[in-house]
């Protein structure tokens, strides 16, 4: 049953207030002789409509109202005045401290009943928008998801698509781009930052796919020619996700451009040096480069994590960002941990 709050010091007003009150279907009325009983329980409760009088000992109405419209969770809460003050100052102030609607004693019960209902209604009607609000609010909140879900599929298989022409795994994706999420995790930056990271590292090697099968799938080492061809991968990669709308697109664009720049300048394909190097490409080659020397190939087996904890040291300041390979390795049973939960495993399993 909806309750309606009565308030009012006097026991006959109360009583006439109740027995009308008591005419209204779906409602029952909480009569309170004291105001301050009645703050007390209109603030720990949920009325459809508080009728308060203004002269009151302790509390006259415009005060009630005011602490009422102090807690943010009563905004709408319809409140009436009702008073035997004709003054048009007590009238202009008591609107103004909140309430919804004023009525003047000797109360007209037809008037009465009338501006009840009108207020019942439009608190309904407000509580309905409220609903309907928050509905609309979920329905975008789980259709955004969904393109999200679809989006991440969609980067991680086209992802999978290049490693397929290169001897590397899902598994190969899932902890680079979990050791990269570590990094910026370690690094301090934003969860969204982070996330973004994570589901955007995938996509580092995607201009593999325009790269020939003879010089990708060479066994042995590639002479200069065939390593400058390959070298075109980063570019490939940008020029396929660079021009997207999407910002997880633009970052996998600039990560796939710049995952292979080195510290010292030496790296490709534009030689950046140090802080020019953008922090993503920095954060992929540390988590890239560790995964790839402590992975099985068919063409080498796993370097063991102590000598590829060396080698990333060993280049720090020189292929690596020094600060990347000082998150890399904080936390280290997180990173431990990212290694053993990621397996080589099929593509039918696109999750990160």
């Amino acid at each position: 049953m909806k309750s309606i709050a009565l308030i009012d010091d006097t026991q006959i007003n109360l009583t006439l207030l109740w027995h009308l009150v008591k005419r209204l279907e779906h409602y029952e009325p909480v009569s309170f002789l004291h105001p301050l009983e009645g703050l007390e329980w209109c603030l720990a409760n949920d009325p459809e409509l508080i009728i308060v009088d203004f002269m009151m000992p302790d509390l006259n109405g415009i005060e009630f109202i005011k602490r009422i419209r102090a807690m943010p969770e009563k905004a709408n809460t319809p409140i009436l005045m009702v008073t035997a003050n004709d003054n048009s100052n007590v009238r202009y102030e008591t609107l103004e401290s909140g309430a919804t609607d004023f009525l003047n004693k000797p109360i007209d019960k037809t008037e009465f009943m009338i501006r009840v209902r009108n207020l019942l209604a439009l608190h309904n009607s407000q509580r309905k928008l409220a609903d309907k609000a928050t509905w609309l609010a979920e329905e975008v909140q789980k259709a955004t998801r969904e393109i999200r879900n679809r989006e991440q599929e969609i980067i991680f298989r086209l992802s999978k698509a290049a490693e397929y022409r290169d001897p590397e795994t899902g598994g190969h994706i899932r902890r680079m781009a979990h050791y990269s999420k570590h990094i910026a995790n370690q690094m301090g930056m934003s969860i969204p930052l982070q996330n973004m990271i994570l589901e955007a590292a995938p996509m580092h090697d995607i201009g593999k796919v325009g790269i020939p099968d003879s010089i990708l799938l060479k066994p042995g080492k590639l002479d200069v020619t065939e390593f400058e061809i390959m070298k075109e991968h980063a570019q490939f990669g940008y020029n396929i996700l660079n021009g997207s709308s999407s910002k997880l697109m633009q970052l996998g664009a600039l990560i796939a451009l710049t995952h292979h720049e080195k510290y010292d300048g030496s790296g490709y394909p534009r030689a950046l040096t140090g802080d020019k190097t953008p922090i993503y490409g920095q954060i992929i080659a540390v988590a890239d480069v560790f995964d790839a020397l402590t992975s099985e190939r068919p063409y080498k087996k796993p370097w063991s994590i102590a000598s590829a904890i060396d080698f990333l040291k060993e280049g720090s300041g020189q292929h690596f960002k020094p600060e990347c390979v000082t998150a890399f390795l904080k936390d280290w049973d997180s990173v431990l941990s990212i290694k053993d939960r990621f397996v080589d495993d099929e593509i039918e399993n696109f999750t990160l």
